[in-house]
């Protein structure tokens, strides 16, 4: 990077920073009030709304409902030739409310959009504020990929919240996560007196069960398979004639998830076959794929982390992997999807503790860095010549509709 194009980052930066501490209060009042009023996937109607009003107000040409999704928001400024998606989401999980921190994720989006807005034309970026519901559970982000929101994007981000430390961008893992159900159907009979005319739904679910237990014995460590039995008869003297099995798989790897699923689904039509019964299966949800860190956008990231007075740590060991529907959208565009730490606090995730470590002031140290990180990452982007470049030749050579996928096997 010339020093001309160094000191103009530098410059844009600064006031980007600015503009994040000037509106500190506004951001911190959407973060409070997200947190205040937690709901839950596809429901997030006081949320979105809130967002909406908030990019409305500062001039974005805004849509609530965006992409035939009730509670999604697309806001978008700027008349540059180079596309962002920054990714807000706001839904809360059940029972726990902000227990993954979600008012900040949507917090930091909002303020970095709002940062680069009064910058957009001299970076020469059109910025787009995504509003992503049903992240927890459902995969908003797969409905709107499938509409075609990230269709007009070069590259997109998002920055979510951990307890305890920095780390580097890409160091999470994230897992794939397949989500459906299996029914069985059998005959009913009286389950003591005459169980032979019977044709037991519930022992083909048992039968299931067993052999995915020993199935996990048999599969890769960096693999993780639960099922359960969610409806299984209504009386101790029936033999059902329906059972419904729900079923998770996790894998780091694309290919070898496709693969597991193939052998669940094997184990489900052997018990179907052993037992006398029928067999059906349907996804619950969008599988969402493994985040595949763009290199280039996550050594910006981290470099502006310690830019910002922040410490990026080494963890000892391998990270547990989580999933998002993120992943999603970074097989199809240049993405990367971060963590920021809500330093020195410990509650761990989709836990009462992290609901309440949500909104600490630590919390909202990470919603305002957050914001800073999102929108200097999006400056070197676009005023990296190189980077940029790459950037545009990645999309020009996408073929339209490549990024409408929901990776269902």
């Amino acid at each position: 990077m010339s020093s001309a194009v160094s000191t103009k980052s530098e410059l844009l930066k600064q006031r980007v920073a600015e503009e994040v501490a000037s509106r500190r209060e506004q951001l911190l009042e959407l973060s409070r009030a997200i947190h205040a009023n937690p709901e839950l996937s596809w429901k997030e109607y006081a949320a979105s709304a809130l967002v909406a009003d908030t990019m409305s107000a500062a001039g974005f040409t805004t849509e609530l409902g965006a992409y035939g999704v009730e509670t999604a928001v697309e806001a978008v400024i700027g008349d540059g030739d180079l596309t962002v998606a920054i990714c807000a989401e706001y839904d809360a999980l059940p029972g726990i409310g902000h227990g993954c921190g979600h008012n900040v994720i949507a917090t930091a989006g909002v303020g970095a959009a709002l940062a680069l807005a009064p910058l957009a034309n001299e970076a020469g970026l059109r910025v787009k504020l995504l509003g992503t519901p049903a992240e927890e559970h459902g995969g908003g982000k797969v409905a709107m990929l499938k509409a075609g929101a990230w269709e007009d994007v070069d590259f997109s981000m998002m920055v979510h919240g951990m307890t305890g430390v920095d780390i580097g961008a890409a160091a999470m893992p994230s897992t794939a996560v397949d989500r459906f159900e299996v029914v069985f159907h059998g005959l009913t009979a009286h389950a003591a007196a005459m169980p032979e005319q019977g044709i037991n739904a519930a022992a083909a679910a048992t039968l299931a069960l067993t052999a995915i237990g020993l199935l996990r014995q048999t599969v890769p460590k960096a693999t993780n398979m639960n099922a359960f039995i969610s409806h299984g008869g209504e009386a101790t003297n029936v033999i059902p004639d329906k059972v419904i099995v729900q079923v998770e798989l996790r894998a780091f790897d694309l290919d070898i998830w496709r693969a597991l699923k193939k052998r669940v689904l094997a184990c489900f039509e052997g018990a179907a076959i052993a037992t006398g019964c029928t067999w059906d299966w349907a996804p619950t949800e969008y599988p969402y794929a493994p985040v595949n860190s763009d290199p280039a956008l996550a050594a910006f990231w981290d470099k502006n982390v310690l830019a910002r007075g922040r410490t990026i740590v080494e963890l000892p060991g391998a990270l547990s992997g989580g999933s998002t529907d993120m992943g999603n959208v970074s097989q199809v565009v240049p993405a990367i999807h971060p963590l920021i730490a809500f330093l020195g606090e410990t509650g761990p995730a989709h836990n009462p503790n992290f609901t309440a470590s949500a909104a600490t002031p630590a919390a909202d140290d990470a919603a305002l860095d957050g914001a800073v990180l999102l929108a200097w990452t999006t400056l070197d982007a676009a005023l990296d010549p190189e980077v940029r470049a790459d950037l545009k030749q990645r999309r020009a050579e996408r073929p339209a509709g490549s990024t409408q996928i929901t990776l269902e096997a």
